[in-house]
């Protein structure tokens, strides 16, 4: 493969690359904890956009309890981002050769 190649294939996989950020950003996922309780709905760029709480969990005595299902439902929303923004960042990248180990 020659360098001019090469250079084009980098090219286009930055323009790709980009398109798929964009993209990523206006995508939403969804995590939940305590059974659906709670619920937390962030963008593909890791912005929490709303939460949703269950009026059962409205209590000042079960204040803890609360708090933890909270940072469950925003750490699964966030695994969930990520997972997605992986698929789609292979994608965007299918069928460059890459250089051995590069990651994503």
């Amino acid at each position: 493969m020659d360098l001019k190649s090469l250079m084009r294939q980098a090219q286009e996989m930055q323009k790709k690359m980009q398109q798929v950020q964009q993209e990523l950003a206006q995508k939403e996922y969804e995590g939940s904890s305590g059974g659906g309780m709670i619920r937390v709905l962030i963008n593909g760029a890791g912005i929490v956009g709303k939460i949703s709480i269950d009026s059962s969990l409205i209590n000042v005595d079960e204040k803890e309890i609360l708090e933890d299902l909270l940072i469950a439902a925003v750490n699964d929303a966030r695994k969930k981002a990520d997972e997605g923004s992986n698929d789609s960042l292979r994608a965007a990248t299918s069928g460059i050769p890459l250089p051995p180990g590069f990651k994503f």
